[in-house]
């Protein structure tokens, strides 16, 4: 074997040993989202008869209904969507939905035997305080989802609906997700036939789903840096070396003095400006910074690219 083919085979076995500890991370981080979720669910979401949206909002109606087991729904329903994603969507696109699909299942049924009293209900926890458990169900089902979501997950359920929907009509899949989940909630109105059960109902998607996007966007944020100095050599060379983040040097001129400048971009995590000031001002106090908010940075020392 020659040397430039053990280099590259070399470089292949390290590639996959990266990926395979990538995915290894990301199953983790699903199953703990996963949990988060089945523990809201479970303990404020049943118990005060809420109904929440996705699959597991129509198996709870199903369950308030008939007392139907809400796992045994959620893994038919899901069961019969994930024969049909395969067959239109290839076995790549449902691999981890498979597996969160199995996962909330059992967590759903571990988390009801748990809790369950010796008259096989589900314990009110909060009391009378129904808003309460709405809101901390709430919390649970959007950090839950915005875990994996984050890992490259899915639970299923109406996820594939709109993953199907979207690849024949003109769609988006938020607006597939969000008529859905209206519809969901709405159709609790035919079990209880009480309107404060359907506006609960809308509470748990308003707050779980803006909980997500702030969890999802809080995690992904960095801060983006342009440092107008005369000492950009001393800044440049102490960020590299001290802080371990790249720097760019773009070559500009000031339009007033006609003077040529450099301007620094340094692309950061957000804990990190403030170290990144502090160097700025020990070395050129008088230095003109710029910093701005970046959502989702993608590449080496920031988050990995994942696409489902």
């Amino acid at each position: 074997m020659s040397v430039t083919a053990s280099y590259q085979k070399h470089k292949t076995m390290k590639y996959s040993k990266r990926e395979i500890w990538q995915e290894c991370k990301d199953y983790l981080g699903i199953f703990i989202g996963l949990t988060i979720y089945a523990v809201g669910f479970t303990l404020f979401m049943l118990p005060y008869q809420i109904t929440t949206g996705g699959l597991s909002g129509i198996a709870a109606i199903i369950f308030y209904a008939t007392k139907f087991p809400v796992q045994y729904t959620y893994f038919f329903i899901n069961f019969i969507l994930i024969i049909a994603a395969i067959k239109i969507l290839g076995l790549r696109f449902c691999v981890k939905t498979i597996v969160g699909i199995v996962a909330l299942t059992f967590e759903f049924s571990l988390f009801q035997e748990l809790m369950m009293d010796e008259n096989g209900e589900l314990p009110q926890l909060l009391g009378d305080q129904t808003f309460m458990a709405c809101v901390l169900g709430a919390c649970c089902e959007g950090i839950g989802l915005a875990i994996v979501f984050l890992n490259n997950g899915s639970t299923g359920g109406t996820d594939i609906i709109a993953a199907i929907v979207n690849k024949y009509r003109d769609i988006t899949m938020g607006r597939i997700l969000m008529l859905c989940d209206i519809a969901i909630v709405v159709s609790s109105y035919f079990v209880f036939h009480e309107t404060q059960k359907v506006l609960f109902g809308f509470c748990v998607l308003i707050i779980s789903m803006n909980l997500l996007d702030y969890y999802m966007n809080s995690v992904r944020q960095s801060v983006q840096f342009l440092i107008f100095s005369n000492k950009y050599e001393e800044i440049a060379e102490s960020i590299s070396k001290q802080l371990d983040r790249g720097v760019t040097v773009l070559y500009g001129e000031g339009w007033y003095s006609k003077e040529p400048r450099r301007v620094l971009v340094i692309l950061a995590k957000r804990r990190e400006g403030i170290e990144i000031f502090r160097l700025i001002h020990r070395i050129d106090p008088k230095a003109f910074v710029s910093q701005s908010n970046v959502v989702g940075v993608y590449g080496e020392g920031f988050d990995k690219i994942k696409v489902k």
